[in-house]
């Protein structure tokens, strides 16, 4: 009797996973070329937003720009630096009180990649400009790839990596 529940609640199991991945599957089909186009459109705002916002309000400014949802994560050359919402959003004090100022520029490579009428892939080169509140100066520069999705009436970052840029090698 036991084996039959079991693969009763299997079956259960398995056609409830079925129908949500064919949700978001026919999600992805419906995203028509002007729903997409769109969505590209406010993903390119978006990000001129957060570039505008993180230089002229500093660290604090990610605050609104990241998720604060336990889905969220961020890595940074490859090492995971927060592993949810909360975690980043609990760090954002700190790099305020270490960071004067800071000037973030996306490269003119942006690209935006929806994914749905609600999620969308972002990739870009960027250009930092770091001043710590002891007065040193860093510049950087890297690619970025992150999620970005639509909720509670505005776009966020769902995930981000951060990769900065290997330096060159001597000429030959």
């Amino acid at each position: 009797m036991r084996t039959r529940h079991s693969i009763l609640i299997l079956a259960i199991l398995l056609s409830a996973f079925c129908g949500a991945a064919q949700t978001v599957a026919a999600q992805s089909r419906s995203l028509t070329p002007e729903r997409a186009a769109a969505v590209e459109d406010d993903v390119r705002s978006f990000t001129r937003t957060v570039a505008h916002d993180v230089t002229e309000d500093g660290t604090v400014a990610w605050r609104k720009h990241f998720a604060d949802v336990p889905a969220f994560f961020m890595a940074v050359d490859g090492h995971l630096v927060y592993s949810s919402g909360a975690a980043a959003m609990a760090a954002i004090p700190d790099l305020a009180r270490t960071i004067k100022h800071i000037e973030l520029r996306w490269g003119d490579d942006l690209r935006v990649d929806p994914l749905t009428a609600d999620l969308a892939v972002v990739g870009s080169t960027w250009h930092e400009v770091i001043v710590e509140a002891a007065g040193k100066r860093m510049e950087e520069t890297g690619y970025f790839t992150g999620v970005v999705e639509y909720r509670e009436g505005r776009w966020q970052f769902r995930n981000a990596h951060w990769s900065v840029a290997a330096p060159s090698g001597p000429a030959s």
